[in-house]
């Protein structure tokens, strides 16, 4: 995560921060996914089903994809200097967009909204999050995220 002065960051609210690099959404990945949280709807791991359906193959789940902002912010977000732990503070909105299908790339686009001082130390930043898939119009997804810096 890149780090500036805390006044740098707050000089670039309303700006796009960061672009992560692209992630593939591969079949592994998406079964891996569906073992973890046990949701094994044939859309996401039955390629000939999911097919026969309509889908032309099988695709990730939308929380897999929102579940790779965590990397993507990681790698595209700013960071205040300084910071003793950051966190997770969840999501004001989440919209699914576009399916994912597998063998495709997503990459997040991070659009810093506000930073507020909570309590002395303690700033939350709001992000405007899209996730693009490569070659497509349409995003995955589209969120607004909150995570919490302690100085």
């Amino acid at each position: 995560m890149p780090v500036a002065s805390l006044d740098e960051i707050r000089s670039r609210i309303g700006e796009d921060v960061g672009t992560s690099s692209w992630i593939t959404i591969n079949q592994e990945r998406i079964d891996n996914f569906a073992e973890a949280t046990e949701d094994r709807q044939f859309i996401h791991t039955d390629p000939e089903g999911a097919a026969a359906a309509g889908l032309g193959g099988t695709i990730a789940h939308g929380f897999l994809s929102l579940s790779l902002l965590s990397l993507m912010g990681a790698e595209a977000m700013v960071m205040p200097e300084g910071v003793k732990l950051v966190f997770n503070y969840g999501f004001d909105r989440v919209r699914f967009l576009a399916p994912v299908r597998s063998g495709k790339r997503i990459r997040g686009r991070f659009r810093l909204e506000s930073v507020e001082e909570k309590r002395p130390g303690q700033f939350l930043f709001r992000h405007e999050v899209t996730v693009d898939i490569e070659g497509e119009d349409k995003p995955a997804l589209t969120a607004t995220w909150l995570a919490m810096f302690v100085l």
